[in-house]
């Protein structure tokens, strides 16, 4: 199998999973919640974060960029005309979460764009939190120079969700700044 293939098969296993462990109620909570910018499936952040293990377990050679081909598939439309579904849009973050120790700076583009569409906080909290704030921490010399390109770019960015992605990013790095020791004379 293609690692295309492996891609596709893995949208669609995600996809039907998540269909299938839906439930009318909580997909009408969720599109009421989110004011009907993104579709829902109703299913679970249990069955998304188990979706998402079983999809990891059944395709188990997807490399770095067949991970953020997934991504991609996952955060974009089920079929061309249909709203974006917020519970693979939720895949597409646990996925990247339990990943994140494969990507690499240049990856900070894409998730730039899952970031400026992600529609709620829902989305774009955990993809800074628990994404882009590790896999910056664990950069270093001309990759983290390269990271922090971007970063200014983010912080005077028209979209309020990446100047806030910024200034989250900012404070969370000043909180974890190695001490300078003790400067009292």
């Amino acid at each position: 199998m293609s690692a295309a293939d492996a891609v596709e098969a893995a949208a669609g296993f995600v996809d039907r999973t998540l269909q299938n462990e839906g439930a009318w109620y909580r997909a009408g909570d969720v599109e009421g919640r989110l004011g009907g910018r993104l579709a829902s499936y109703g299913s679970s952040v249990g069955a998304v974060r188990g979706t998402v293990r079983d999809a990891l377990r059944k395709y188990k050679d997807l490399d770095r960029d067949a991970v953020m081909q997934l991504a991609s598939a996952l955060w974009g439309q089920p079929r061309p005309g249909s709203r974006a579904v917020y519970e693979r849009r939720l895949a597409a973050v646990v996925l990247l979460q339990t990943k994140v120790a494969l990507l690499r700076h240049t990856d900070l583009t894409r998730i730039e764009g899952f970031l400026r569409s992600a529609g709620t906080r829902e989305l774009a909290d955990p993809l800074l939190a628990d994404v882009v704030a590790p896999l910056l921490a664990r950069l270093g010399g001309r990759d983290r120079q390269r990271a922090s390109v971007v970063l200014a770019r983010w912080r005077t960015d028209p979209d309020g969700i990446l100047r806030s992605a910024a200034a989250f990013l900012d404070q969370l790095s000043l909180s974890v700044a190695p001490s300078q020791g003790d400067t009292r004379e």
